[in-house]
């Protein structure tokens, strides 16, 4: 769905309340609140990497690994409640186009939004997941990934259904490589608003995190393409599951270690977009 199925009267009572400060607000704690997460999954492979405990693990994991620590389940619900502000914030992106996307092709355009929308369900899983663990009502369920593959398998045209799914996820992990050259992001910052070693920094992160993303998301892609071919849903792998196999590779500390690291930077990239991204005409 698009602003353009919306009657006229709904896309302006959308846009009005997605202007409002508050709003904002909420949608800056999102981009924080996911740096948190994707530092916490950073920081356990980067000590998983040097051998000082730690572990591989995906944002569920991280969730988990929140919630046992010290006051865990305060930052946890402020973590849920950041992942509530930054699913909104992707509805928004697929619904409104506050970016301007529409000024892309239509192709581009179209990949955009479904992008944004796919982006909202992931995160609003995640949310779910936070709100649960707070609550103690219910673990992170890992295997959902397999569950999912394998019950596409079984229905018609399966395999071509999970092969077209791991060419997508491939494509976007490439789509990262492509977006880290050219630091096309920072068109998305206030840098009229940012010192020059900020906005140095910001794009230096920034490449780091978000190749370090394209890695990971290439692996997934090409993990599922397998399960496709081999109609085995044991193929899958998560994020945790596609760090472990870095770490098995030739020289695989050090490999994992710099995605690691990539990641830490992407936590921080997404930091700085809380602070200094363009949400909707602010």
């Amino acid at each position: 769905m698009t602003q353009h199925d919306l009657p006229p009267e709904i896309q302006q009572s959308m846009r009005q309340t997605a202007s409002h400060p508050a709003f904002e607000k909420l949608a800056r704690f999102g981009y924080a609140a996911k740096g948190i997460v994707y530092f916490v999954v950073g920081l356990l492979a980067a000590q998983a990497a040097v051998g000082v405990g730690g572990q591989t693990t995906d944002t569920r994991g991280a969730l988990e690994e929140i919630v046992v620590q010290p006051f865990g389940k305060l930052l946890l619900s402020l973590v849920a409640i950041g992942m509530v502000g930054y699913v909104l914030w992707r509805l928004v992106q697929a619904i409104l186009d506050p970016e301007h996307t529409g000024q892309a092709n239509g192709a581009k355009r179209i990949v955009r939004r479904i992008g944004s929308l796919i982006s909202a369900i992931a995160y609003s899983g995640l949310a779910i997941t936070a709100a649960k663990l707070v609550l103690g009502t219910g673990g992170t369920g890992g295997e959902a990934p397999k569950d999912w593959t394998e019950f596409v398998l079984a229905q018609p045209f399966g395999q071509w259904l999970v092969a077209l799914a791991g060419l997508i996820v491939l494509g976007v992990g490439l789509s990262y490589f492509y977006e880290s050259y050219t630091a096309k992001f920072q068109r998305h910052f206030k840098l009229n608003q940012m010192t020059l070693s900020e906005r140095t920094w910001a794009k230096r992160l920034g490449q780091f995190g978000i190749a370090s993303r394209g890695v990971v998301f290439s692996i997934i892609g090409l993990f599922l393409v397998l399960a496709a071919l081999y109609s085995d849903a044991s193929e899958v792998k998560g994020l945790g599951e596609a760090l472990a196999v870095l770490a098995r590779q030739p020289f695989g500390p050090w490999i994992l270690g710099i995605v690691a690291l990539g990641l830490i930077a992407y936590s921080i990239h997404s930091l700085a977009e809380a602070r200094y991204r363009q949400i909707m005409d602010s």
